[in-house]
C-alpha cells in the first residue's frame, strides 16, 4: 500500500521525486553520466597532447624525441606554448643532412683507398704482413687552350 502523502504536498510530484527509502534513479543515472563524460574529457585532454607525437611518427628520430620531450612539457606545465612548438616541429620535416655527408665521407675514403670501417674484416695474420704504402693521384697538369681565329677575332672586338 503507498503511504499516504504529507498534508504539505501537493497532489502529483514530478517523477523524479522518489519516497523515503527508494533508490534515487535519477541521481544514480545523473552521476554515471557526469564520470562517463569526466573519462571522455580525459581522454580527448590526452589524445590531443599526443597528437604532435602521433604527427611525428614518420620523422627522424631526433625530431621525435624533440616533439614528445616538449608535448610532456606541455602536459605537466600547462604551458600551451611548448604544445605549439611541438606542434610546428611535428608539421616541419627536417632536411637529412647526415646521409649525404656519410656517402661523402664513403666516397672520399673510397677514392683515398682507405677500406670501410664498417665493412672491414677483425685484422689477422694474413692482415698484419707489409704492404705497399699507398699512391697519391695527383691532377693533370692544366694544358692551355688555343681558340680558333674566329673566337679570337670575337673577343678583340668586343673589347675594343
Amino acid at each position: 500500500m503507498a503511504e499516504p502523502l504529507h498534508p504539505a504536498a501537493v497532489d502529483h510530484l514530478p517523477f523524479f521525486i522518489t519516497a523515503p527509502g527508494e533508490t534515487d534513479v535519477l541521481f544514480v543515472v545523473t552521476a554515471i553520466f557526469v564520470l562517463l563524460i569526466i573519462l571522455l574529457v580525459g581522454v580527448l585532454y590526452f589524445r590531443l597532447h599526443a597528437l604532435p607525437e602521433h604527427m611525428a611518427h614518420g620523422a627522424s628520430k631526433g625530431q621525435l624525441q624533440l616533439v614528445a620531450v616538449l608535448a610532456l612539457i606541455a602536459l605537466f606545465t600547462h604551458n600551451h606554448l611548448f604544445w605549439i612548438a611541438a606542434l610546428l616541429l611535428a608539421l616541419i620535416e627536417f632536411p637529412d643532412f647526415h646521409s649525404p655527408i656519410r656517402s661523402m665521407a664513403r666516397s672520399l675514403r673510397k677514392i683515398a683507398g682507405l677500406a670501410d670501417k664498417q665493412a672491414e674484416p677483425a685484422p689477422t695474420e694474413a692482415h698484419l704482413t707489409p704492404t705497399k704504402p699507398h699512391t697519391v693521384h695527383t691532377a693533370p697538369e692544366l694544358m692551355p687552350v688555343e681558340l680558333p681565329p674566329a673566337a679570337d677575332e670575337d673577343l678583340s672586338e668586343r673589347r675594343g
